[in-house]
């Protein structure tokens, strides 16, 4: 895979060396079981596969690039480059400034521009009608384009579904960048839909089964369909596509879920007129990171720390997926970690942060889950390690735990 050059403030040596360390063993990605770094009184299971992911590394470098490339320009990125409030922030003190936030909220007027300024293109990709307002300006969107791949790829998808007449069914959250860059492309191409979880998928086979009146539809799915959506013949032939950031298990099972309603109404004879498999579209890297979730959560421990931004998508699932087994600390960085006692974190059902006391217990040894969003960088979760290593006396040191490291635990 492409080596990215990105800057060394965030990577970590450390964890670098226990990457390589377990693809070398592990070429074929098979082994999910998370790295232990046993420091005697406290120690880690580190997962398999966190941080950043190709596309993350990807628009870096060609942030970066292009401020270093051109001084004196203003460069304005359409939101957020990445879910990190530390990359935006160093961007923010390198003279960039954001369009939009998350939502696509205007905080710079398309007005303000000018032909001569440069726009970067989030990882998240961006709407037909927002890239049409900056040609009409004279800036090119795609001179400065940090699209994932991975995203294009579904989009690419969403075409192909199109031309074969499938309605897209977008798994993924209405309201965020990529999926109403999704949408909009897809919806040039094909009816489209957008379904937030496995209930709203429920809610479209009661449709798709007759079991529901028509107009209930335009008001449970308001916002999420594309212009001219007519129910009664838009459902009778679907390929489900998703936010590339969603959990990957709740993608199939929605598929999955759809495809039983098509062979329920139509018979498995006629499946494939009714129903597209689309397994292609799921983002290799949100996948490991999952799987790798899974396969940490096989070890006994006393909790979790799961790092990343607040807004990441990826992250949040995580989250999710961990706090159904232990008690689970979602920081963006190791400030969060006020002291031995106190740890600041971001509740995901309340959308706010709390403080929990006496999160390390008191016991001969504590074992700690560790894992980041696809977003976050290395250097962060390090900094986190380290931060919490601190607080143990007779600890063995870092060094030494990397050096002997060995077998296929690392």
């Amino acid at each position: 895979m492409k080596k990215f050059d990105i800057p060394n403030v965030y990577k970590s040596t450390f964890i670098a060396r226990i990457k390589n360390a377990r693809r070398d063993l592990d070429p074929r990605k098979k082994d999910y079981t998370p790295t232990l770094l046993d420091f005697g009184p406290v120690r880690f299971h580190l997962a398999r596969h966190f941080g950043f992911c190709y596309g993350v590394e990807n628009a870096i470098e060609i942030a970066y690039k292009t401020v270093e490339e051109n001084p004196g320009k203003r460069i304005y990125l359409l939101s957020e480059m990445i879910h990190n409030p530390g990359v935006n922030s160093d961007l923010e003190r390198l003279g960039v400034k954001f369009m939009m936030d998350t939502s696509g909220k205007q905080l710079i007027e398309w007005t303000e521009l000018s032909k001569d300024d440069i726009v970067i293109i989030p990882a998240f990709g961006t709407t037909l009608e927002i890239e049409k307002i900056l040609n009409e300006i004279g800036i090119n969107p795609y001179r400065y384009n940090t699209t994932c791949p991975f995203v294009e790829k579904v989009w690419n998808r969403s075409e192909q579904l199109g031309n074969d007449n499938y309605t897209v069914i977008i798994h993924g959250k209405s309201y965020h960048e990529e999926t109403r860059a999704t949408f909009s492309h897809s919806r040039t191409n094909a009816t489209s839909l957008i379904v937030r979880d496995i209930e709203e998928t429920k809610l479209l086979i009661d449709f798709i089964l007759d079991k529901r009146y028509v107009k209930e539809f335009y008001e449970l799915f308001a916002g999420k369909y594309s212009d001219g959506f007519n129910v009664e013949n838009d459902l009778r032939k679907v390929g489900v596509v998703n936010q590339t950031t969603m959990l990957a298990t709740e993608t199939q099972s929605i598929a999955d879920l759809l495809k039983e309603t098509m062979i329920k109404k139509y018979g498995v004879e006629n499946l494939k007129d009714h129903f597209a498999d689309t397994r292609d579209t799921l983002c290799y890297a949100t996948n490991d990171n999952q799987e790798a979730t899974y396969g940490l959560l096989k070890e006994k421990a006393d909790f979790a720390i799961v790092v990343g931004g607040y807004n990441s998508s990826n992250t949040s699932h995580i989250v999710e997926l961990c706090e159904e087994k232990l008690p689970t600390y979602f920081i963006s960085s190791e400030e969060k970690i006020l002291s031995e006692k106190t740890i600041k974190h971001f509740n995901i059902h309340h959308h706010k942060e709390i403080e929990t006391e006496t999160y390390l217990p008191k016991k001969e040894v504590v074992n700690i889950l560790l894992t980041s969003g696809a977003s976050c960088p290395d250097a962060v979760v390090e900094a986190v390690l380290r931060k919490i290593h601190s607080f143990f006396f007779n600890t063995k040191s870092i060094e030494e735990v990397i050096v002997n490291l060995s077998g296929t635990r690392i």
